[in-house]
């Protein structure tokens, strides 16, 4: 049923849902446009939503082909929305749960994109905060670049402050999705834009490998590796490319690439990564069972064409198909639902470590490694959750 947004949009479909709210397919003075209806707890937050109009013009100056434009910001009494370009094809995480991983130059394709659209964004001062596969947008309808990857563009700038504010939160809380969160935000710091190369490393790690550097198992162990372990090389990887993704998942903020670095550095890469097929690798603790656990071919959502990059219809339902692909990957909802919770738009709050509990994660960690050298099974330590927000681990509202 269609639905008036302010006097100058009109909300006709339900494209998707999330934490943040719900995003309708809509009509507007210009054309069809995509609308973001945040929570109406959100919008009646007079605090809040005076913040957010105040970075009003910020949003709306990220004028830029990979990220996906704000037109407009509407506060109408209960209503709270941006209306923003519609971008026709899927997200990255529909992409990759249906595909498990990509060939390496379709993968960096995808990452110098990100990268392009966050070192504009980073040059008007606005740092991302909540860089991970669903805030990646697949753009099917337009021409495909190297190693078949549609162009990729960066959506959802905004909604992690907006979520993250003095009055909701307490500060010894971390609002992100854990699998992408940086070391510096764990432990307190406040992000600055080395904190979304990070996060775009480790998308790009996972579009290359199935699964992310530090995930799985519970959101403390994620956020104890974050901040102690070394992220481990990829086999049969390219070592120039294995030196930059290295270089970006550094602990230390100040030795990461800057945004535009990152970006040119990967695609001077692209033509030694041509016709590579994807990397043969399974997730720690899994096993080759595992690694053909995703879909594969015209049986599992291929759509026949051949084109592992063609767009699928999309669902609509809040976490359809994410219930299937959580089992696969061995994720365990912490908080029992009786529906699958969604994974677009999610935040997690999680309790920040104090300082004797991060004096004491180098010391379990390197228990934690022994034990598993000791252990015979393979499946030591938990196969990671590549979906970090249907494993919920708490609402940021």
């Amino acid at each position: 049923m269609a639905r008036k947004i302010g006097s100058r949009y009109t909300a006709h479909q339900v494209l998707g849902r999330g934490s943040a709210g719900t995003v309708w397919l809509g009509e507007g003075p210009e054309g069809p446009v995509a609308i973001k209806l945040l929570r109406e707890d959100l919008a009646s937050d007079q605090d809040l939503v005076g913040r957010f109009v105040q970075e009003r013009t910020a949003l709306l100056s990220l004028d830029h082909p990979h990220i996906v434009g704000i037109r407009d910001l509407v506060v109408d009494g209960t209503d709270l929305a941006l209306v923003m370009d519609l971008v026709r094809g899927t997200d990255l995480r529909s992409r990759l749960e249906r595909d498990r991983r990509f060939a390496p130059e379709a993968a960096v394709a995808v990452a110098a994109d990100v990268a392009d659209g966050l070192a504009a964004a980073h040059a008007a001062g606005v740092v991302h905060r909540d860089v991970k596969p669903e805030n990646v947008l697949l753009d099917s309808a337009a021409p495909p670049g190297p190693g078949g990857a549609p162009p990729a563009l960066l959506t959802d700038f905004g909604i992690a402050r907006l979520v993250d504010t003095p009055r909701r939160t307490r500060a010894t809380r971390i609002i992100g999705t854990p699998d992408y969160l940086a070391p510096e935000i764990i432990e307190g710091l406040p992000p600055r834009a080395s904190v979304d190369i990070y996060a775009l490393a480790t998308v790009l790690y996972e579009l290359l490998a199935g699964f992310t550097p530090f995930g799985g198992g519970h959101p403390g162990a994620v956020l104890r590796r974050h901040v102690t372990e070394t992220v481990q090389p990829l086999p049969g990887l390219p070592e120039p490319l294995w030196q930059v993704l290295a270089q970006c998942l550094a602990k230390a903020p100040a030795s990461r690439l800057k945004a535009a670095e990152l970006g040119a550095r990967l695609r001077e890469l692209l033509p030694e990564l041509a016709g590579l097929p994807p990397l043969e690798v399974d997730a720690p603790g899994g096993s080759g069972a595992d690694r053909e656990a995703g879909p594969q071919g015209a049986e599992d959502g291929d759509d026949g064409t051949g084109d592992p990059f063609a767009a699928t219809p999309y669902d609509g339902r809040a976490g359809a198909g994410a219930e299937a692909a959580d089992r696969r990957r061995g994720a365990v909802p912490l908080v029992r639902s009786a529906a699958p919770d969604s994974s677009r738009d999610t935040h997690t709050s999680i309790r920040l470590p104090t300082a004797e509990e991060l004096a004491g994660f180098a010391a379990a960690a390197q228990e934690e490694r022994a034990a598993r050298g000791r252990a015979s099974a393979p499946s030591a330590r938990p196969a990671p959750a590549t979906a970090r927000s249907p494993t919920r681990y708490g609402s940021a509202g």
